[in-house]
């Protein structure tokens, strides 16, 4: 499954046009790698998400394309959650590391 889709149908991020942006701007790692929107995800896969100073990692349990909204959770599961300060950003050739 893509990984904007799978970010919009688990409900992690509301919009898959906005799951799709914040892939583009480098804010998701997929297994410690900044990927694409279009990249495939499998189960067992460890996601890092980006919101602006926190960074939420889910290891994805289930592929589904349609859950209902009280079930979006059982497709993954929160391994961390943490706050990231602006000391802590590296700035390479434009993009932001995290």
């Amino acid at each position: 499954m893509r990984l904007d889709k799978f970010l919009k149908v688990s409900r992690l991020v509301k919009r898959r046009t906005l799951a799709k942006e914040v892939c583009d701007q480098g804010r998701v790692k997929v297994n410690g790698k900044v990927v694409k929107a279009g990249t495939v995800v499998a189960v067992g896969d460890e996601i890092s998400i980006r919101f602006g100073q926190k960074v939420v990692t889910a290891n994805v349990l289930r592929l589904l394309d349609h859950v209902r909204k009280e079930e979006a959770d059982t497709m993954y599961e929160i391994a961390k959650e943490e706050q990231v300060t602006d000391s802590s950003r590296v700035d390479t050739e434009g993009e932001d590391e995290f």
